[in-house]
């Protein structure tokens, strides 16, 4: 089961690519059927699926997400 977390998402979005090199809006991705998290905006409900893309060794490729409503 996803984690959820609550925050908005537009500063969530912003604090992942300052992290994270490869971050990748990808709607029909496989890796979204079973995401590591969901993210849903208080104020408006707005939900958006985050999931972690890695190797076999364990090494974080990129990071992927969908804005679900």
């Amino acid at each position: 089961m996803a984690s959820v977390i609550r925050k908005d998402i537009n500063k969530f979005v912003k604090e992942l690519k300052k992290h994270y090199s490869d971050v990748w809006k990808m709607p029909s991705s496989k890796y979204l059927d079973n995401p590591d998290f969901i993210v849903i905006d208080p104020k408006t409900g707005k939900k958006v699926k985050v999931s972690f893309v890695a190797l076999d060794d364990g090494e974080t490729v990129s990071i992927v997400y969908d804005e679900l409503s």
